[in-house]
């Protein structure tokens, strides 16, 4: 199966991914990967340092003439404000008396961090917990879009509700093919005016906004996962690879959990036989069923809590001395819903390119293709 690590901090010198198990002759193309790194850093609401950084990928292995060759595929992310941070953060030596952090940020991963892996130093912690690590999440999930692709399945996404402002009409894939030309990712202008104005206000409030997007898969054919063992349930499979994105609180699939409140006549899909197929007329199971894609398009939402980086901070302790403090305070965003979605659009991206290669087996390209297209 497809397998993937990454590495990198978030002041350090680089981020990088290695993919290994990607098939051969995969065509990539670069500048794809370049503009999802790109929209990953757009949005309202960003803070300061998306204008210190322009993430581009370099390939350094695994890919000759812009195909992949079957061994692993190296990437990397430079990060461009390392220059400010090497006396910091170098790994030949470093003043790490410097910027040291102990007034440790509630919700983030600080004081569990400095407890669990013995250190004295929150920015330990911080540097590798941080959403930076994302963007080579990105030009991964990225490649991975470029394989599901070739198979003609097709992921997208958009922003449903950003800092209680909601939208809660139903939109086709179609619909949302421009999404991404909204400064929140959102198909109704009115709706992402207002959403504007609200995250202003939250900033002049010095606080943060979360919200939910929500991912469609289309093209994807019946049988991928399984209903014989729950630990290769294509559900448990995505929600499990979602919920391991910082910040995600929550992951639902279809009616999710609405399911809960409506009876089941009102939830589950009735199944017709129509010129010789199997047909749902409604889709609220979201494409899955019994851990298994049925066929019908799946619709994954992700709730994203706000940024726990306060720019008034909240109360907290300093770890040293165990006295009461604000909690310290980092450059942040506002709001970083879009780049949300591009993470968790990329990322469910990676997971399903996982379960495809898994049912289909295979080498290269080609036989990949071939196996696909006799399901």
């Amino acid at each position: 199966m497809i397998r993937w690590m990454t590495s990198g901090e978030s002041h350090g010198q680089a981020l990088t991914a290695i993919i290994e198990g990607l098939p051969s002759n995969l065509k990539i193309d670069t500048e794809e990967i370049n503009r999802y790194l790109a929209y990953r850093q757009s949005g309202y609401g960003r803070g300061a340092r998306q204008k210190i950084e322009t993430d581009m990928v370099k390939i350094l292995s695994g890919v000759r003439n812009c195909l992949t060759l079957g061994s692993p595929v190296c990437l990397m992310v430079e990060n461009k404000d390392y220059k400010n941070w090497e006396e910091y953060m170098s790994p030949y030596g470093a003043d790490v008396t410097a910027r040291r952090l102990t007034r440790v940020r509630p919700g983030h991963a600080d004081l569990s961090g400095v407890l669990k892996y013995d250190q004295t130093d929150a920015r330990n912690i911080l540097e590798r917990a941080s959403a930076r690590e994302t963007a080579v999440r990105v030009a991964a999930g990225t490649i991975a879009r470029m394989f599901l692709r070739e198979l003609g399945i097709e992921v997208c996404g958009y922003v449903r509700s950003v800092a209680g402002i909601s939208d809660d009409k139903e939109y086709t894939a179609a619909q949302l093919c421009d999404v991404k030309n909204s400064e929140l990712f959102m198909p109704d202008p009115v709706l992402c005016e207002e959403a504007k104005r609200r995250i202003e206000q939250i900033k002049e409030e010095k606080d943060t906004a979360g919200g939910i997007v929500e991912i469609r898969v289309n093209g994807l054919k019946s049988g991928f996962g399984s209903c014989m063992s729950y630990g290769e349930k294509l559900d448990g499979h995505l929600a499990g690879a979602v919920m391991g994105i910082q910040a995600i609180k929550g992951v639902e699939i279809g009616l999710g959990f609405e399911a809960a409140r409506k009876r089941g006549s009102e939830v589950h899909d009735e199944i017709f036989f129509e010129n010789g197929k199997f047909t749902r007329k409604t889709n609220r199971a979201g494409g899955i069923e019994g851990g298994m894609s049925n066929g019908e398009e799946i619709i994954l939402r992700a709730a994203m809590k706000p940024i726990p980086t306060l720019m008034r901070g909240l109360n907290t302790v300093n770890f040293d001395t165990g006295e009461a403090c604000r909690a310290a305070t980092e450059r942040s965003d506002v709001c970083a819903i879009c780049a949300c979605e591009i993470v968790v659009e990329s990322t469910v991206c990676f997971a399903l390119a996982q379960k495809v290669q898994e049912r289909l087996g295979g080498d290269n390209m080609r036989e990949i293709i071939e196996r696909y297209q006799k399901l």
